[in-house]
């Protein structure tokens, strides 16, 4: 048996503790409704505002510059009023946003509603991943840590099966009526659904251990880890004990505690660079552009949704492989295996977009090639989703050092969102300038991914908070 210091969890209730853990995905949940919700709507924006390849590219790619302040605010405000407080507010704007979103008066205001939206993103991309990981027994935080990316993708699912349901009950387009408003508004605006039950499940689950020591609540910590870890009363207060020694100090951590020799620390270098190469690899062009990508090599728009679907499946079930071997191989194997199938599967679909012909402003991919950029991006998907979709949110929830957690979470997932807008708001124009060598250039980053993992990722399995010392 693994010493009480290891906190493994042998003696926790894993049932208990999954359920925590659950509610507290229902973040990523939104994360990922709210991300992928827009595919179904891009072009009846693009139809309804009159709209170019630039203003449309900025307005969908809005959202990821609500993210980053998002993100890089969140463990401030994480350490200052705890975890809770955060999902709580984010919720909150998780359901103002779908509602002036599904109510915008122009394009401009749809931006505004979207950037709105994407502080919510933001806030929950960081703060989901790192309470799990503090309120996850060692043992089990790899697979608890992945139900934060299985929520993102069930998210993402979840609307794309929404915006098909509606553009049928809207005879095929988002930009018939349903009633008062368009298709494309009741896909933006059914988000508020998610949001009030993400904002009942904050009040539901307890506050993180590690924050209640920082704030000297160790009545509530000792209550709080007896619960998630199990033990009798000495195991925990050698828990407390650990976690004391870890923060090493009471004073809340700041940016300035990040720094290094090279300007970060080099586990922060790290980390930023998992985050922006998840985003590099181009993923969420598939979950943001796929029906607008489908119907510009010529599949009409039922179709082209009903293949969003399809790929969100394929997610999903790339999300569980994930989740079984996360730790049992570890995080490392499946980051290079990950990379491997990405570089191969992109530079696939690179080859099979180039066989598309243009007649006037008619764009075709011949059955076969099309076929074959099918099959190379839902294997991009795969390969992504049982890789870097799922690790790198565990990575970043347990690598750091206790005492700077929080704050090196925000500044790698504000990094995360810089490069997701930097490519997202990109894409229309690399579209229209050659959807085969934009594709080429998502497999050079894959491809340099592999080569990062191979030279500075560690692993990190079977290893409790405490000892992640950078």
């Amino acid at each position: 048996m693994a010493s009480a210091s290891k906190g493994t969890g042998e003696d926790a209730d894993i049932v208990r503790v999954t359920m925590i853990a659950a509610a507290a995905a229902m973040g990523g949940f939104l994360f990922g409704y709210d991300s992928a919700v827009i595919n179904g709507a891009v072009d009846a924006i693009q139809t309804r505002f009159e709209v170019g390849a630039g203003v449309l590219g900025f307005t969908i790619a809005s959202a990821l510059l609500g993210c980053v302040l998002g993100a890089a605010t969140a463990g401030w405000l994480a350490d200052r009023h705890g975890r809770i407080r955060v999902m709580q507010v984010a919720g909150v704007l998780f359901a103002v946003s779908a509602i002036g979103s599904a109510l915008p008066f122009g394009v401009w205001d749809l931006t505004a509603w979207r950037v709105l939206g994407g502080v919510a993103i933001g806030m929950a991309s960081v703060i989901a991943p790192t309470y799990i990981a503090e309120v996850a027994p060692a043992a089990y935080r790899g697979r608890l840590g992945s139900l934060q990316q299985l929520a993102i993708v069930l998210g993402i699912a979840c609307s794309q099966l929404v915006n098909y349901g509606i553009a049928q009950i809207a005879d095929g387009s988002a930009s018939n009526t349903i009633g008062p408003l368009q298709a494309w508004q009741w896909m933006l605006g059914v988000e508020v659904l998610p949001a009030l039950v993400y904002l009942l499940l904050s009040l539901l689950i307890p506050e993180s251990p590690r924050y209640l020591v920082r704030v000297g609540e160790h009545d509530r910590a000792r209550t709080v880890l007896g619960e998630v870890e199990g033990g009798g009363p000495e195991r925990v207060e050698r828990r407390i004990g650990e976690i004391r020694r870890a923060l090493g100090s009471e004073v809340r951590p700041r940016l300035r505690d990040l720094r290094g020799p090279h300007l970060l620390l080099p586990i922060v270098w790290t980390g930023v660079a998992l985050s922006a190469f998840q985003q590099l690899v181009g993923i969420n062009v598939i979950f943001y552009y796929s029906s607008s990508l489908w119907q510009s090599v010529g599949i009409a728009e039922s179709d082209s949704l009903l293949l969003s679907l399809f790929t969100s499946i394929v997610n999903i079930v790339g999300t569980v492989i994930a989740i079984l071997l996360v730790d049992r191989i570890g995080r490392r194997p499946l980051l290079l295996v990950g990379s491997a199938g990405m570089t191969v599967a992109l530079a696939t679909a690179a080859y099979a977009f180039g066989h598309a012909t243009a007649s006037g402003e008619e764009v075709t991919l011949p059955f076969v090639w099309a076929a074959v950029a099918l099959a190379a991006a839902s294997s991009f998907v795969l390969f992504f989703a049982l890789s870097w979709g799922v690790v790198v949110w565990v990575l970043l929830g347990e690598m750091f050092p206790l005492r700077i957690r929080a704050a090196a979470m925000g500044v790698a997932t504000a990094v995360q969102w810089l490069a997701n807008w930097a490519v997202t708001v990109s894409f229309p124009s690399l579209r229209d300038w050659s959807l085969s060598g934009s594709y080429l250039i998502y497999a050079a980053f894959a491809l340099l991914s592999l080569l990062f993992v191979l030279r500075f990722v560690k692993e990190t399995k079977g290893k409790t908070l405490e000892e992640m010392t950078g």
